[in-house]
């Protein structure tokens, strides 16, 4: 069997019970994993996190300041898969297999062939939703101060309609953010490791997070901190963010599912 490809003979996935404890334990080795191969951490986080300054310069260019504020919601739901090579690392550490670059890039390029272009999809469908649905809320609450609106933040966090909106916003995002965790919370690694469709694995994600409800739920707050603090610095620290988290995500999904 060809070691960087997932097992043809994968059991069926069986989830275990974790409590708080294991999900800090994952992060400490998700720490330690970016510590003894930092190479392959700086060079997926730094991919990431260029990619977020881009986005964020295209829209101050473009005078749409505004819609960072949705695109903030987004953009991390984009981190699980920009993670993928993180996640072949921690399994040869575990494996005790040599990491080299070419191997890991053609686990990385391989996933284009299986269940991961599927699980994009979704993901994008739900991100496109969200935009549609954040234009609908911008149209509700602000529609009146017309076009002018979109490159004034200021304006938008002074006015009574503005603060609303946000609040408001906030609280869709989040339940969308919600959802999108629950299906993509082991899903990738799980697609990554084992020969399983995508809807088998977002079913398998969504019961780790009914069944581990409190832990995962620490577990998202973890996420959703560090990439926010991350992103502060024009992005820069997600360099070391993407990583620590993505090898953080593989020894979660191990100890959740069997």
């Amino acid at each position: 069997m060809d070691t960087t490809q997932s097992p043809t003979d994968a059991p069926k996935p069986t989830i275990q019970q974790i409590g708080t404890d294991d999900v800090y334990d994952a992060l400490k080795l998700g720490w330690r994993d970016f510590r003894a191969e930092p190479k392959f951490g700086l060079f997926f986080g730094g991919v990431y996190a260029v990619a977020g300054l881009f986005i964020f310069l295209q829209l101050f260019v473009l005078g749409q300041s505004l819609w960072i504020f949705p695109l903030a919601f987004a953009f991390p739901l984009i981190g699980p898969f920009a993670a993928i090579g993180l996640y072949e690392v921690s399994r040869r550490r575990e494996q005790g297999l040599p990491q080299n670059w070419s191997e890991i890039l053609e686990v990385v390029r391989n996933q284009r062939h299986g269940q991961l272009p599927s699980m994009a999809f979704v993901v994008l469908f739900v991100f496109m939703a969200w935009i549609w649905l954040a234009h609908l809320i911008f149209a509700l609450f602000m529609g009146r101060f017309g076009t002018a609106i979109y490159s004034d933040i200021g304006s938008v966090l002074t006015s009574v309609n503005g603060i609303s909106m946000l609040i408001f916003g906030t609280v869709i995002g989040g339940a969308i953010a919600l959802v999108l965790f629950s299906i993509t919370a082991v899903s990738l690694p799980l697609l990554l490791e084992r020969e399983v469709d995508f809807v088998t694995a977002m079913i398998t994600s969504v019961s780790v997070v009914r069944e581990n409800t409190v832990p995962m739920l620490h577990w998202a707050w973890i996420v959703v901190a560090v990439l926010v603090v991350g992103m502060i610095p024009l992005f820069l620290g997600l360099v070391v963010a993407l990583p620590v988290l993505g090898h953080g995500t593989w020894h979660l999904y191990r100890k959740t599912i069997k």
